[in-house]
């Protein structure tokens, strides 16, 4: 088994370069005004040439419309969507139609009770995201660097495929995976400076911080 990792909210050449240098699965790049992360479909598709060949480059976007979407999907050509607002059931299943794409949805999670609201995507979303429920007053749905007790996902099906998100860094990656064994993780906010600014040697901490915690973890198990 291998663990994918997710960069996510790029938004400069350098930030990219560190993200595959490191062996990033998975960039990310943001389509939501109201986050400092925020790029334009024409920037990521310029940002996400670098990542041909190397890692799969996935369009975030929240509650996003078709005429939004298509903007994305045109000027990004990205390789996977990720849902990260209150798309339904219904709405996933039309955009994978819409755009042949595979799909992860992402769901805010505080506790086991929420884990209930993926019943309806299965079968539909390709893979989900668990991400911490945000901090009250936050107009964030993600990328506010709080993690969640991660304990909570012991009540998960051994089949879902997911990523854990949520207030990662290299400090904690460690004691994550000895909770949790995700098949991918994404990190945002923990390679940051300041909020919408990477940090190329967080991102390269983050890296060995994971790999190493992966590999002891396999061992053990």
């Amino acid at each position: 088994m291998t663990l994918d990792i997710k960069i996510c909210g790029l938004k400069t050449p350098e930030a990219v370069a560190a993200a595959l240098d490191g062996g990033a699965s998975h960039v990310g790049f943001i389509f939501f005004e109201k986050s400092p992360r925020n790029v334009s479909p024409q920037a990521a598709g310029a940002l996400r040439k670098a990542a041909l060949g190397r890692a799969r480059a996935v369009a975030v976007s929240v509650d996003a419309d078709d005429e939004a979407l298509d903007a994305i999907v045109e000027a990004m050509a990205p390789d996977m969507l990720q849902l990260h607002g209150s798309e339904s059931p219904e709405r996933v299943a039309a955009v994978k139609a819409r755009y042949r794409l595979p799909v992860m949805k992402a769901f805010s999670i505080r506790e086991a009770a929420d884990l209930e609201g993926i019943a309806p995507y299965r079968g539909i979303a390709d893979r989900f995201l668990f991400d911490a429920k945000p901090p009250k007053g936050a107009e964030l749905p993600g990328g506010n660097g709080v993690p969640f007790d991660w304990r909570v996902l012991a009540a998960l099906d051994g089949d879902v495929n997911y990523m854990l998100s949520g207030g990662l860094n290299a400090a904690n990656i460690g004691a994550a995976l000895r909770v949790v064994s995700p098949q991918g993780i994404d990190v945002s906010s923990g390679v940051e400076s300041a909020p919408g600014e990477k940090n190329p040697e967080l991102i390269r901490e983050f890296f060995d911080a994971a790999r190493a915690a992966f590999a002891d973890d396999t061992a053990l198990r």
